[in-house]
């Protein structure tokens, strides 16, 4: 037996792994943020079970997402000496006495949210807005390494603290080992991509128009394809990000060419589609690198019919100091509310829950009907993660989707 941080037992292949010994206390290897731009891989205490249902996960498979950046750029208020990542997947290495269900050795998937299960928003299958888990005041919702979002570390390290074990972690099929970057994306990506179109209420044979070719935007693409949508218009300007929505049967929408809105329209016979997704957030930019937080909301609005709905998944926060935008920097945008009221349409906006969806979609992937790791382009061991972080945040040509490998002995 190996004793780490508080005198807590690590059993199973942990016991192994190769962690840096300082002071008498174990250490792991994490991406840290060190400020707007900087990241670093540093020496960090060892995750550690802190509660009886905890459960402590080996990381091997964790993902740099698009929300990741809008930290990674200084755009919300995370603490630095944080830990990054919330798209993670690993082995259980160790459980907590009130864990019940997973086991040592298990292969698990973490959706991005943590939630308690029993809450009332949790018991309503409202998992992104627990009323536990979080313990800031008149909070909602909690994730890992997320600003605003509770005090837990994230997993682009080594190990990471895994809370309320038995219903956070979803034990994937033995297939998944060797399959780990598309099992990853059920942590966040494809869930919320699933989302956008659920809250925009998309039925078979209708048309979608997602605004967004990051790996959200390509997963509601993906999504809206898995559901038979007719017809599917993803708006963005990166050739790479665009040419990826095409092979799964998209129409790619450059709005470098011209109005997205005038293109979706001339596609559509005038009348727009019959939905729209929102898969950017506040941080959008138009086609000469201006920065507009309400340029997709308003585009959708003229994209999409009368009586349509939009879902918004894209991140939008309460406030953002550094926003050229005077509005938002107090989280307010010039939202067209006066043509959306009069074509009667509806929006849907949030967080994902992302246990109302990952189980059913896990089947998708098991059984070939969906390949989500279609959008990765690079597979990096953790101590090229700031590397990633500057590439992915450049958007530089083929940087699509940036897969992290923490205990990779490469």
């Amino acid at each position: 037996m190996v004793w780490g941080v508080a005198g807590v037992p690590r059993c199973g292949p942990a016991a192994n792994n190769p962690l840096i010994e300082k002071i008498g206390v174990f250490a792991m290897k994490a991406l840290v943020y060190e400020g707007p731009r900087m990241v670093g891989v540093e020496d960090v205490p060892d995750a550690r079970i802190e509660r009886a249902t905890d459960a402590l996960v080996r990381v091997t498979t964790t993902n740099i997402c698009g929300s990741d950046l809008h930290m990674y750029e200084g755009r919300t208020d995370m603490e630095t000496g944080r830990v990054l990542g919330h798209e993670n997947l690993g082995e259980v290495v160790q459980v907590g006495a009130a864990v019940d269900h997973v086991r040592v050795g298990d292969l698990v998937c973490m959706p991005f949210n943590i939630s308690c299960g029993f809450c009332g928003n949790c018991e309503k299958g409202l998992t992104a807005f627990c009323l536990i888990a979080n313990p800031t005041p008149a909070m909602a919702g909690a994730a890992y390494g997320f600003a605003d979002m509770g005090p837990y570390e994230g997993g682009q390290a080594e190990l990471l603290r895994v809370p309320y074990a038995d219903f956070n972690c979803l034990v994937l099929p033995p297939e998944a080992e060797e399959r780990q970057t598309d099992y990853v994306m059920l942590s966040d990506i494809f869930p919320t991509g699933w989302h956008a179109t659920e809250l925009a209420g998309l039925r078979a044979g209708e048309t979608v128009a997602i605004y967004g070719a990051g790996p959200v935007g390509l997963m509601a693409a993906l999504s809206a394809r898995l559901k038979s949508a007719s017809k599917v218009f993803v708006v963005d300007r990166h050739p790479d990000r665009l040419r990826l929505a095409e092979e799964v049967g998209a129409i790619p929408v450059n709005d470098a060419d011209a109005s997205p809105v005038d293109q979706i329209l001339d596609r559509t016979d005038g009348i727009g589609a019959d939905r729209g997704c929102e898969c950017v957030g506040f941080q959008a930019h138009d086609p000469q690198g201006h920065e507009h937080p309400n340029m997709t909301l308003n585009n959708l609005v003229r994209s999409v019919r009368f009586a349509g709905s939009i879902g918004v998944v894209g991140l939008f926060v309460p406030r953002d100091p550094r926003s050229p935008d005077p509005l938002y920097k107090e989280g307010e945008v010039a939202f067209d509310y006066g043509l959306f009221w009069f074509k009667g349409q509806s929006v849907g906006n949030g967080q994902c829950n992302v246990k109302a969806y990952n189980r059913e979609l896990m089947r998708l992937i098991r059984t070939g009907q969906a390949r989500p790791s279609w959008i990765v382009s690079h597979e990096l061991p953790l101590r090229k993660a700031p590397e990633g972080y500057e590439h992915f945040d450049r958007r530089d040509r083929g940087w699509t989707k940036v897969v992290l490998h923490p205990n990779a002995m490469t």
